[in-house]
């Protein structure tokens, strides 16, 4: 059995055993279901926090799903080989190290959809399958990028469907998509749109000013669409992003978490 085989398996295993603990059911309609989780944050206008996954491993997911204070992992396979059996393993290591609690529900960044609409539909399908809670799709630029986004979860994205367990969540992250973020954000079927700092710093070249006034024109967008808007955050600005209308964060330092949550109530 080569590598990749031998993770997948392990995969497998660990999550059929977090099936069988009592009261935590993998069924994405259970009122335990990871997914019904995130999406019950969002609907309820809650402040929600996830963090970056670190190394691909079991073990570092083990770690993750032990941080009770996250509400979600993000986890990227936007470059390189689109390798779901090792996003299964971690997967499995975060229900185990959460287990007897439900696992925290894992976001998935794939290619941006402007490479190709039928290959983002065959990744978002093989990702969902294997268990994720929501897509991430990069580098958004246009209405027809958000649709396309959008589109590819089907029918079981939320709020689209008001009864939908997965989530979309759109970044923008270039010139392009900041000149067209109305649009972007007012697709019907929008669940989360991010601005995305590090990118738009490389869009920018390096004007801060210019950063934020368009993290700030992401925002505006989301705020006159009753879209949750979601950014990066640290512990030094958490609690100002919070204040200024963001709902949605991915923080590197699980002290952001812990700050967060108190700025926001939680």
């Amino acid at each position: 059995m080569n590598s990749a085989r031998r993770r997948f398996h392990i995969a497998l295993v660990l999550v059929a055993a977090w099936v069988a603990l009592p009261g935590c059911s993998g069924d994405a309609d259970s009122p335990h279901s990871s997914r019904a989780l995130l999406v019950q944050l969002l609907a309820d206008g809650q402040a929600v926090f996830g963090a970056f996954p670190g190394p691909s491993t079991a073990e570092q997911g083990a770690e993750r799903g032990r941080n009770r204070e996250l509400d979600f992992v993000f986890y990227s396979l936007e470059s390189g080989p689109f390798d779901i059996p090792t996003m299964a393993a971690y997967m499995a290591g975060i229900a185990e190290g959460a287990a007897p609690e439900p696992p925290h529900p894992l976001v998935l960044r794939v290619p941006p959809v402007r490479d190709g609409v039928e290959q983002a539909r065959a990744n978002v399908a093989e990702a969902v399958a294997a268990g994720v809670a929501g897509i991430v799709f990069p580098h958004v630029e246009s209405g027809e990028d958000a649709a396309a986004a959008v589109s590819s979860i089907g029918a079981d994205s939320w709020p689209g469907n008001g009864d939908g367990a997965l989530v979309n969540m759109l970044i923008v992250e270039d010139r392009a998509g900041v000149e067209r973020v109305d649009e972007i954000v007012a697709t019907t079927g929008v669940s989360v749109v991010f601005a995305g700092p590090g990118d738009l710093r490389r869009a920018y070249e390096g004007d801060m000013a210019a950063v934020e006034e368009a993290i700030q024109a992401v925002l505006g967008a989301c705020i006159a669409h009753g879209v949750p808007c979601g950014i990066t955050a640290g512990p030094d600005d958490i609690a100002r992003r919070i204040a200024e209308g963001f709902r949605v964060f991915i923080v590197n330092d699980a002290a952001a978490v812990t700050a967060g949550r108190a700025a926001a109530g939680r």
